[in-house]
């Protein structure tokens, strides 16, 4: 029997890389070398996934745009610094390597940019599996529906076929502007209750959950 989804499209931060603590104390850090007020910790995890112009215009809305260029350097700056340690979450290496083996079209839709997800996509190993990736500097931000459909578009793949896989609700978001399924992990960014809110397919606890999920559905 074939398939139900042909194309999986993976979000990065707190979907598949363990990166959510680091990128909010890489923001606090920034506020903090620029003398601005620290966001909270749940409103600077609510920015991840989007684009780091409308991430900065939540998490620091004292912030004067014209200060963005020296907010993303100081960011990129704490991030950068310590990237090296941060690993893939147990599993997802192994799920990924089975989805390829199985067939399955794999993509990325991140909020990185194009140089920090090719980093991070040699670091991890993960590379070689993709088929195809996008980033938010390279067309709209989520939870705007241009990165699936352009990944939809150069693959082939028709919106009910394809399935989107994130930890925030920018990522449920763009999947449903897109007219395509989504599914929830709440080990992420975003908490269990405002991903269900969103009515994903599942809203899945674990990394494993998530591996178990897609061999069964996917």
């Amino acid at each position: 029997m074939a398939p139900r989804f042909e194309l999986i499209v993976f979000d990065w931060d707190g979907t598949l890389l363990d990166s959510a603590a680091a990128i909010v104390s890489s923001i606090q850090a920034a506020c903090r070398d620029l003398g601005l007020p620290e966001p909270s910790p749940s409103r600077a995890r609510h920015v991840i996934g989007l684009g780091l112009g409308d991430a900065l215009r939540h998490a620091v809305p004292a912030l004067p745009e014209r200060d963005y260029p020296r907010m993303v350097e100081r960011y990129r700056h704490h991030y950068l610094s310590r990237d090296h340690e941060l690993t893939l979450f147990p599993g997802v290496f192994e799920m990924i390597e089975s989805l390829a083996a199985r067939g399955r079209l794999l993509a990325v839709a991140t909020g990185k940019s194009r140089v920090g997800l090719n980093r991070a996509l040699a670091h991890s190993g993960l590379g070689p599996f993709f088929h195809a990736t996008r980033c938010a500097d390279e067309c709209f931000s989520k939870p705007h529906p241009a990165m699936l459909e352009q990944l939809m578009d150069e693959l082939g793949v028709s919106p009910e076929r394809a399935l989107m896989v994130g930890d925030t609700t920018h990522d449920l978001q763009m999947a449903k502007n897109a007219g395509v399924a989504g599914l929830a992990v709440s080990f992420g960014a975003h908490p269990r209750e405002a991903l269900e809110a969103e009515q994903p397919l599942a809203c899945l606890p674990t990394p494993q959950d998530l591996a178990a999920w897609l061999r069964d559905h996917a």
